[in-house]
């Protein structure tokens, strides 16, 4: 078996790699005792290079075309041989495929939200995803940094230490940029093309060319958000009048579908706009107090009116439009102007 293994290893003439599937990136070419006879012929196709490694040290790197191997086509490994010219026995040496097609959506992601300070809400933690594309380019500095002399190489391989170096860019562009959450979340396009800039030096280190950079979202964790969902229907009630017409408008369609059918509309539209005006007016009054009736000579409010808003205040209670804690409160500051 090891006279046919040597005899099998003196006719390799050709050299040349095709892809298992889409995820290699670097194949080492299979030779006994890693012997290339002089003359072999190699083929490198499209979207592909080749790297001649000789005793550790990258040598030649050969670009998509056939070649003759030979001392012309060989220069550097025939000086790091010191080889006589027109040498012709069989010499000793790596051969590397590497794939420059183009990986596409690749996933990146924070794994952790990144703490930063943002000028409309404090130090929040924001969690950020998207797409990016990469290809090698520089096959002898991926080689020497990267993937150096295991057989294979994949993208899974990569794919850790490429996220890594990302979410370290995002987070310095967060604390650098200033920019607040909601101007940088409405604005992913701008932000993507802010980190792919800031990202290709890096990528450059390893041979690699960033071809194209996503940032599909820019959020809050869930109990952020929920605050900045509290926030914002805040900002949305505004006018608690035109509030309460809304929920009145809303609640027809509900009470409609009840037992009663539109007279239970009718009635629930009355019930609505009823209870709207107590809580307008309980809020009303709260703000204002007393202070100004009496300022303008008005009569002083009296038990019975304010006992009936009571009533209406902790019917808004018990249909859950009031929290306990203020219907106490209020229920206090009434109870107050009857001693």
């Amino acid at each position: 078996m090891a006279l046919m293994d040597f005899i099998k290893k003196q006719f390799i003439d050709v050299i040349h790699w095709t892809e298992e599937d889409d995820s290699v990136l670097v194949s080492r070419f299979p030779m006994q005792d890693m012997e290339i006879q002089y003359g072999a012929q190699l083929t490198v196709r499209e979207s592909q290079a080749a790297l001649f490694v000789n005793e550790g040290r990258a040598a030649d790197a050969f670009t998509p075309g056939m070649y003759t191997l030979k001392t012309q086509t060989l220069p550097i490994l025939t000086y790091l041989q010191n080889w006589d010219k027109l040498f012709a026995s069989p010499f000793k040496s790596d051969v590397y495929f590497f794939s420059t097609r183009l990986k596409l959506d690749r996933k990146w992601g924070t794994p952790q939200p990144v703490t930063i300070r943002d000028k409309d809400f404090g130090i929040v933690r924001l969690r950020a995803f998207g797409l990016y594309g990469y290809r090698i380019v520089d096959p002898k500095l991926f080689h020497t940094e990267v993937s150096g002399t295991r057989e294979h190489y994949t993208v899974d391989d990569l794919d850790g230490q490429l996220r890594g170096t990302m979410v370290s860019s995002m987070s310095e562009l967060f604390g650098e940029s200033g920019v607040a959450f909601l101007d940088m979340a409405a604005n992913l396009s701008e932000f993507g093309a802010q980190l792919k800039a800031r990202m290709e030096p890096a990528f450059a280190k390893f041979g690699l060319a960033l071809d194209n950079f996503v940032v599909e979202s820019v959020s809050l964790p869930e109990e952020l958000q929920k605050v900045l969902d509290q926030r914002i229907g805040m900002n949305m009630v505004g006018d608690l009048n035109k509030f309460t017409q809304y929920q009145t408008a809303n609640a027809i369609p509900i009470a409609a579908g009840n037992e009663g059918g539109i007279a239970g509309a009718g009635a629930g539209l009355g019930a609505g706009m009823a209870m709207g005006q107590a809580m307008v007016g309980a809020f009303t009054q709260a703000a204002q107090g007393a202070a100004p009736a009496a300022a303008a000579g008005a009569p002083a409010q009296s038990a019975e009116d304010l006992i009936a808003l009571l009533e209406k205040l902790h019917g808004l209670k018990e249909k859950g439009i009031l929290s306990a804690e203020e219907f106490a409160a209020k229920k206090a500051e009434l109870l107050g102007k009857l001693s």
